[in-house]
Formats: structure tokens, C-alpha cells, sequence
């Protein structure tokens, strides 16, 4: 039994490194980049948040596209308010580093008469169910925003739909 486990580990030992390196290398990058790009294919997608009842409503909007661009959209309804309803808007690009999103909008390009929300500078975690978690609890996918120049956008929880 010793004699075959002695065998073993020497031929595992020895196809390991009469393994081209090349070969290792590449596999070692192919795995990473398929984690990457498994991440943000998850993140990809529409979040929206809803506050509020039917005299003050505030509704929040974000579209994370493929192509690394985002679109955002305030709506908030407060009959009491002047002007009562009030739509602002925000787009730009967005990059993701581990679980953070950063978002960066183009002064130039993604700034006009509508697209009035500059998000240079806003972060957002990535909040997710672990894969290690096979517990019946609920955690429902989520960017948590805890940076940004825009006041009320740090600390804002807007939901994957």
C-alpha cells in the first residue's frame, strides 16, 4: 500500500513539472479571466429602489449595461413640493474592481441639459449571497453606494430587479 502511494505522489510529481510552463500559464490566466468575467456578467442588469407613499413617493433607477455604460434615473412625486414632480438624470461609465463598482462620468460627453448628475467619484459595493452561505436566509442583491459627491446618493441600497 506504501510502495503505490510512493508511486503515486512520484508520477504526480513528475507529470507536474515535465508540464510545459507555457501551459501552466495559460491555464492559471484562463481560469482568472473567467472568474472576471463571470463577475460582472452578474452584475450586469436594472436596479430600482421605492420610498415613500402615495403624497411623497421617490423612486431610483439604475441600468448597468454590458458595454461598461450606465444610465440613472430620479423620479421623486411630492404633492406638497414646488415643482411637485422633479426627474433627474445621470449616465456614464462604470468599471468593477473585486466587489466595488466605481462611476465615472465624461464632463464633456455624458453632461447636457438632461443629464445633469455628475457620478465622477461614486462607489458602490456589490452586495450578494455568498456562495459558501447555504443557509435559508434572504440577502437580496444589491449595490450599496458609500461614496459619492451626490449627498443623497452615499448610503443609498437600490436593488437588482
Amino acid at each position: 500500500m506504501r510502495g503505490v502511494l510512493l508511486t503515486t505522489i512520484f508520477l504526480c510529481y513528475n507529470a507536474f513539472y515535465t508540464l510545459n510552463m507555457k501551459k501552466i500559464l495559460t491555464a492559471l490566466l484562463l481560469v482568472s479571466s473567467l472568474t472576471s468575467f463571470s463577475q460582472s456578467e452578474i452584475i450586469i442588469g436594472q436596479y430600482f429602489l421605492k420610498l415613500g407613499n402615495e403624497k411623497h413617493q421617490i423612486e431610483y433607477r439604475l441600468n448597468l449595461k454590458a458595454d461598461g455604460t450606465f444610465e440613472f434615473h430620479s423620479y421623486i412625486n411630492n404633492q406638497n413640493g414646488i415643482p411637485p414632480i422633479v426627474h433627474k438624470y445621470g449616465k456614464g461609465t462604470w468599471i468593477l474592481d473585486d466587489k466595488v463598482v466605481s462611476f465615472l462620468t465624461n464632463k464633456e460627453k455624458d453632461l447636457n441639459e438632461k443629464y445633469t448628475l455628475d457620478f465622477s467619484g461614486s462607489k458602490a459595493r456589490f452586495v450578494t449571497k455568498p456562495l459558501r452561505d447555504k443557509t435559508d436566509r434572504v440577502v437580496r442583491t444589491r449595490l450599496k453606494f458609500f461614496e459619492s459627491k451626490i449627498f443623497w446618493i452615499e448610503g443609498l441600497d437600490i436593488f437588482k430587479t
